[in-house]
């Protein structure tokens, strides 16, 4: 299928994020409660790990729970957080095994301890997988994320170093080259905001527990279609 898609691999992204939007909706459309909405997701998450892996891309960035997310009914967040824990208890092997190393990227400080063990664990367990970097956001906010690294650059300048804003950001990959949403919405909700200044933004109408492998592939053929001047002639 790549090969029908993508010119060349000259053409591919390097790096993907995306904001998974429209769980919720979904679960209305369905006459199912959020938590319904929430768990389905999952399986488009999975698709979109499948489909970087098979596309070649070396780094995805996925925006899992936002620091704003802690306004939601505690029921939801509740919710939100059980289906994290287990899905990390039940698939990190599984990720391990296809080369899928990750990341956690956000304040983590807010999470228990069990779960912050969790995420190191997972980090640690996968550390040496060469097919993809996974990059989950979680208590992740854009102006936060700036925030934080220009007060550790200045301690670090204090101290006698060279300040440097960007050593100190949440993600520390190559800046995403395509930016996907799903959800029909058109803004990037304080989503990386330091590392999309030059990323290109795909909007689609799908809500994210309906976008697949198709779609994420309709994504990535779009991509291949911009010509990235970087603010050059």
């Amino acid at each position: 299928m790549t090969k029908e898609i993508i010119e060349s691999e000259e053409s591919l992204p390097k790096h993907i994020a995306i904001i998974m939007d429209g769980n919720g909706r979904w679960a209305k459309q369905q006459h199912l409660p959020r938590a319904a909405g929430h768990k389905k997701g999952l399986d488009a998450t999975r698709a979109a790990i499948e489909s970087a892996i098979k596309h070649k891309i070396p780094h995805l960035t996925l925006f899992a729970f936002s620091s704003e997310n802690w306004d939601r009914p505690d029921e939801e967040v509740n919710s939100l957080l059980d289906l994290f824990f287990n899905s990390l208890t039940e698939e990190v092997a599984e990720l391990c095994d296809n080369g899928v190393r990750i990341k956690f990227i956000g304040d983590l400080s807010a999470f228990s301890s069990k779960l912050i063990n969790l995420m190191r664990d997972a980090e640690e367990t996968t550390s040496k997988g060469g097919s993809l970097e996974l990059n989950i956001a979680v208590n992740y906010g854009g102006r936060q994320d700036i925030l934080q690294a220009a007060e550790r650059a200045l301690q670090a300048s204090e101290k006698g170093e060279r300040y440097d804003l960007e050593k100190y950001l949440y993600l520390q990959t190559p800046d995403p080259d395509l930016l996907i949403r799903t959800g029909g919405e058109h803004r990037i909700s304080n989503f990386l905001l330091w590392n999309l200044a030059y990323t290109e933004l795909f909007f689609t109408d799908v809500l994210w527990p309906d976008f697949g492998e198709q779609e994420f592939s309709t994504a990535v053929k779009w991509f291949a279609t911009r010509d990235r001047r970087f603010g050059k002639v």
